[in-house]
C-alpha cells in the first residue's frame, strides 16, 4: 500500500558564593552576547553563499520552492527545466533539484522522498534537503504531503490547509544548531499565514474541497497507527496524520524561510469504521486524483507567491534573537557548516 502518513530557554543561572575571577568570566560573557544581539539587529550583509539576500528592508523577489509528497516528482508547466545536484554540509538531499521558471517565477521543486520513493521517512535527511533549498534561494516553501484523516468532516480527497503540528517522530536530527552554537527560534506559528492565504485563495477558485487550518500529527512510521494511537490523536484534536512534515517545518523555520503545508487526505485513518474496507485501489484512484489537484494548486499559486514583496518578519527574521553562543564560544567548524542557513546573521562584519 502506498506510503500515505506522512524554550528561549530559558536558562537561570542562580550563582551564591561565585568568586571575582567567576564573575569577571560572567560579566564578560555577557557583554558579548549583548554585542551578538546587537549585530543581529544592525546586519546589512549576508554571505552569498546563503541564497537570496534579504539583508535590507526593500522589496526581495520570491523565489518558490514546492516539496513533493507521495505521487508528486515533478511540476507541470516549467520552463527551462533542469535538474542540478546541490551539495550541502549536511549530507545528500534526496535528489538532484529541478530548477525552472513558471510564468516568469523563479521555482525549485524537491520530490521529498527521491524520485521513484525510494527514502521512507525515517530516513530523509531533512537538514540537507532545506539547506539545498535555500542555497538555492528558495525563500517560500510550500510543502505537499500524503495524509490520513483524523476526522469524519476532513474524506479522501480533501485538501488540509494545516496552520499546527504535534511533532512525536524521534529517529530524525531536528536542528541544525548543536553543541558551539546553540539556537533557540520560535515555533508558537510554524505555518506562514501568508502563504496560506494565498493557497486558499487559489484553491477555492479551482474548486478543491479544502478546510484552512488543522493540526498535523507527525508519527515516525513507517509503519502506521494501532487503533489506540488513532484515538488518542483525535482525543488531542489533532486533524490528520502523517510522517513527514517534522522535523521538516522546524528546519525551515531555523533556515528563516517562509512554510506551508497542504496536507492530501488519501484515506481515514485506522479509527473509522470504514478504515478496514478499503482497496489498494481505492487508495491509489484517491492519490491519483490528489496529485491531479496538487498540480492544479500549485501552478494556481506560484505566480502569486512570486511577486515581489517586502521582506517577511516573521519566518525571514528568525534568528535575529535566536543564537544564544557568544561569538567567541561558537565552534568556527558548526559555523561553517550554517553559512547557508545562519549567514544573514553569523558572517556579519
Amino acid at each position: 500500500m502506498a506510503q500515505r502518513r506522512f524554550h528561549f530557554v530559558k536558562t537561570a543561572a542562580f550563582c551564591e558564593k561565585v568568586s571575582l575571577t567567576a564573575a569577571t568570566r560572567c560579566l564578560r560573557a555577557a557583554r558579548l552576547a549583548c554585542r551578538a544581539v546587537s549585530w543581529s539587529r544592525t546586519g546589512e550583509r549576508i554571505n552569498q553563499k546563503s541564497g537570496t539576500d534579504m539583508s535590507s528592508e526593500q522589496e526581495i523577489q520570491p523565489v518558490i520552492g514546492v516539496i513533493g509528497g507521495s505521487g508528486l516528482y515533478d511540476i507541470d508547466g516549467l520552463e527551462n527545466k533542469e535538474w542540478r545536484r546541490v551539495e550541502t554540509p549536511w549530507g545528500e538531499p534526496s535528489d538532484e533539484l529541478l530548477f525552472g521558471t513558471f510564468e516568469g517565477v523563479q521555482c525549485v521543486f524537491l520530490p521529498r522522498h527521491g524520485r521513484g520513493h525510494p527514502i521512507p521517512p525515517s530516513r530523509l535527511n531533512f537538514r540537507a534537503n532545506i539547506d539545498a533549498l535555500k542555497r538555492a534561494g528558495v525563500t517560500d516553501i510550500l510543502s505537499l504531503s500524503a495524509v490520513g484523516s483524523l476526522k469524519e468532516e476532513l474524506p479522501p480527497g480533501h485538501f488540509v490547509l494545516v496552520d499546527q503540528f504535534i511533532d512525536r517522530s524521534f529517529a530524525r536530527e531536528k536542528s541544525f544548531f548543536d553543541t558551539g552554537c546553540v539556537a533557540h527560534v520560535g515555533m508558537a506559528d510554524p505555518v506562514s499565514a501568508r502563504v496560506l492565504d494565498v493557497v486558499q485563495g487559489e484553491a477555492a477558485s479551482l474548486g478543491i474541497p479544502f478546510t484552512r487550518g488543522g493540526t498535523y500529527l507527525v508519527m515516525e512510521g513507517p509503519q502506521f497507527s494501532t487503533r489506540a494511537e488513532s484515538e488518542l490523536y483525535r482525543s488531542w484534536g489533532c486533524s490528520v496524520v502523517g510522517m513527514t512534515n517534522m522535523p521538516e517545518a522546524k528546519l525551515a523555520r531555523e533556515a528563516e524561510m517562509n512554510y506551508a503545508t497542504v496536507a492530501m487526505v488519501t484515506d481515514f485513518d485506522c479509527w473509522h469504521s470504514d478504515h478496514d474496507s478499503v482497496t489498494v485501489e481505492a487508495v491509489v484512484k484517491v492519490m491519483k486524483g490528489n496529485a491531479d489537484n496538487a498540480r492544479r494548486l500549485v501552478k494556481a499559486v506560484i505566480p502569486v507567491l512570486g511577486k515581489k514583496r517586502p521582506v517577511d518578519a516573521s519566518a525571514e527574521r528568525a534568528l535575529d534573537h535566536a543564537i544564544i553562543t557568544a561569538p567567541a564560544a561558537r565552534d568556527p567548524k558548526l559555523v561553517a557548516k550554517l553559512d547557508a542557513v545562519a549567514g544573514r546573521v553569523l558572517k556579519q562584519g
